[in-house]
């Protein structure tokens, strides 16, 4: 497929600044976050990932997500030897740390392999997945529901108020990755998780 009469992120971009200007969205980005953090009051420049694939039509996929959420993401360069259990004890600690402030019930994204930045988008995928559909690979379902076993064991609950309750969902992909390295990367989404398709 092509793309004319102008750029792609031109237009998303313009899509977002309507969005928040037309919509009453609140207006959440800063410009130079480490110093006069001024507001761009209209949410550009927007975050955005694109990725080339087979076919004749272009999917976009948008996910607005808070900043309290957002905040909760690690990064954890786990050598080999860390195995399933390195896993699962960093996802723990992650969600535990992270207490009330993403607003649970959660869904927490994992993603495993790969390289540094290429696990860290793979957990924000994640994220996408419907609620309750497991990976389709055995192994992996079987790390995302004692995941969410062992989350809702904390105890965390609803707003942090305690409860069986902390995640809805713990959504795992995985990527090859070199043989001396095991990255792994949690975003965690809040309760309200939206995001919307369209296919042109």
């Amino acid at each position: 497929m092509h793309i004319i009469g102008g750029d792609l992120f031109t237009a998303i971009n313009e899509g977002v600044r309507q969005a928040y200007e037309k919509g009453y969205l609140r207006k959440s980005l800063v410009m130079h976050p480490f110093s006069e953090r001024i507001n761009t009051k209209d949410n550009t420049p927007a975050i955005i990932h694109n990725d080339i694939v087979p076919g004749d039509k272009l999917k976009i996929t948008v996910m607005p997500k808070g900043g309290g959420a957002e905040n909760m993401s690690r990064l954890v360069m786990l050598t080999p030897s860390d195995g399933r259990k390195g896993i699962i004890d960093n996802v723990l600690k992650a969600v535990d740390e992270a207490g009330s402030n993403p607003c649970p019930p959660i869904i927490v994204g994992v993603g495993i392999g790969g390289t540094a930045e290429t696990t860290l988008l793979l957990a924000k995928k994640s994220l996408l997945r419907k609620v309750g559909v497991h990976n389709p690979d055995i192994e992996v379902a079987e790390l995302e529901k004692e995941l969410l076993r062992k989350v809702n064991e904390l105890g965390i609950g609803p707003m942090g108020y305690g409860g069986r309750t902390t995640a809805l969902a713990v959504n795992v992909e995985v990527l090859p990755s070199h043989l001396a390295s095991m990255p792994l990367a949690i975003n965690i989404n809040c309760h309200s998780a939206r995001h919307k398709e369209a296919v042109i």
